[in-house]
């Protein structure tokens, strides 16, 4: 009789054990797997809709006009005489797009 107690309790009880694990995860999901993976979905397409013109600013927070751009270096001018090559990626945000300023 105690065997069949025993075995009955400790079925119900991986369940009550899970649980928690369970509503962790869903926590950790929505507060951050999830916000971060919008956050790199906007970046990444905010990097491919870069084009020439447009007004960036890099990650270092270095201004400048997009002159060339290939699939992965941005040539930026940052004044007359002043051309300087980054990595597409380095790219933090556009300030002003070619688009806008015409």
């Amino acid at each position: 009789m105690w065997l069949a107690a025993d075995a009955g309790a400790g079925g119900g009880s991986i369940w009550g054990m899970l649980l928690p694990f369970v509503l962790m995860f869903a926590v950790f999901y929505f507060l951050l797997i999830r916000p971060q993976q919008k956050k790199q979905k906007t970046r990444n397409f905010m990097l491919n809709q870069l084009k020439k013109g447009d007004k960036v600013v890099t990650i270092g927070g270095l201004h400048g006009t997009i002159q060339e751009i290939t699939d992965d270096v941005v040539v930026l001018r940052v004044n007359d005489a002043t051309k300087l090559t980054f990595d597409r990626s380095s790219i933090n945000n556009v300030s002003q797009s070619s688009a806008a300023s015409e």
